[in-house]
């Protein structure tokens, strides 16, 4: 597999929601996007907040543009703080550098995309990330 199809998109994504409601975490948003950044899946549940399909966007979107989980960017953030910001500022504020975005790996792991969730602590975001990418039998990669 090299490409992630809208078939597997929703497969992660139906799980990451399955996961969510077994947590029983407060309403989220799920972006999932190919390798290119192009949006295969958004998923926004019943009392989501306005914005937090912008922010699961973010937080995949700044996972691709790195090549890293949103946890390392997190972390680096508060290494970098003027590294992050100017990613931020060439990314025109599309990054979200908190927990929660996640790279989708094949098993060989070559990069298919990255999901963004946002609702819950950002633990809670990531954990069902993992979740919805491993229910699709591919690997995630935090940071």
């Amino acid at each position: 597999m090299t490409d992630l199809t809208l078939d597997v998109a929703r497969k992660i994504s139906d799980a990451a929601l399955a996961k969510c409601r077994e947590l029983k975490l407060k309403p989220m948003s799920i972006v999932v996007l190919d390798a290119r950044g192009a949006l295969k899946t958004v998923v926004a549940e019943d009392g989501t907040s306005l914005m937090r399909s912008e922010v699961a966007h973010g937080k995949a979107y700044g996972a691709l543009a790195l090549g890293m989980g949103s946890r390392a960017i997190f972390k680096r953030a508060n290494e970098q703080p003027y590294f992050i910001d100017a990613i931020s500022t060439m990314t025109r504020g599309a990054m979200i550098p908190v927990p929660g975005g996640v790279l989708i790996n094949d098993k060989n792991g070559t990069l298919l995309g990255a999901i963004g969730i946002s609702g819950d602590t950002s633990d809670n975001d990531e954990t069902a990330a993992l979740a919805g990418i491993a229910a699709a039998g591919l690997v995630g990669n935090a940071g």
